[in-house]
């Protein structure tokens, strides 16, 4: 949940700084880049473009860098995620218009995404609300048809954080312009570098 509602809340900030765009949701970039390219409007078509191949990248990036370090546990992989996010905060504060810049950033909302990967398939859905209301929709149905009930309540969970990081991001853009990125690397690292440390420290239980 607190992956997500970070999501939202990145998501947020690239649609402020885009003019409209975003860079987790890809569905709609696509969409919209041919909307753009056909009124033309080639430049924030290409933008769209470029936000497609920069989030496609870090899914890449990451998923290859997963298999080249199998031992890399989760922890840190968060923790790693929010040392880019910073890096890609640093183009965006230096040109935050017309959205070129946010590709790293999309490109880390890509890497995001494949934490929860198991047999080539995501099993959650962090950066994207499409594929979590199926699953709630599917659920529900299952629970109504009296079928073996798969859990709505994790869906709509995470529905409900990366809606409200969405709102919580419009704020601080608000308030913060391009350097709202940074709050979110910061709490991407802690979150890592916090989940790394209980993991490490926490008591063994005792062999009876």
């Amino acid at each position: 949940m607190a992956l997500a509602l970070l999501a939202g809340f990145v998501d947020a900030i690239g649609f402020v700084l885009s003019g409209g765009l975003f860079v987790s949701f890809m569905s709609g970039n696509s969409t919209q880049s041919g909307v753009e390219f056909m009124t033309g409007a080639t430049l924030k078509g290409a933008v769209a473009i470029t936000l497609v191949i920069g989030f496609l990248s870090g899914v890449v990036l990451a998923q290859a860098s997963k298999r080249l370090l199998p031992r890399l546990g989760l922890s840190l992989r968060v923790a790693g995620l929010g040392v880019a996010l910073l890096a890609a905060a640093g183009p965006v504060l230096a040109w935050p218009a017309p959205g070129f810049a946010l590709a790293g950033v999309a490109s880390v909302m890509g890497a995001m995404n494949t934490l929860f990967v198991d047999d080539g398939r995501a099993r959650l859905a962090i950066t994207y609300a499409t594929g979590t209301l199926v699953s709630l929709g599917l659920a529900i149905a299952a629970k109504a048809t009296k079928q073996a009930a798969a859990s709505w309540k994790r869906p709509l969970a995470m529905w409900v954080a990366l809606t409200l990081g969405a709102g919580i991001g419009a704020v601080a853009v608000s308030l913060l312009g391009p350097g709202s990125l940074l709050v979110a690397a910061l709490v991407l690292i802690l979150i890592g570098g916090t989940a790394h440390a209980y993991s490490r420290w926490r008591p063994r239980p005792s062999a009876s």
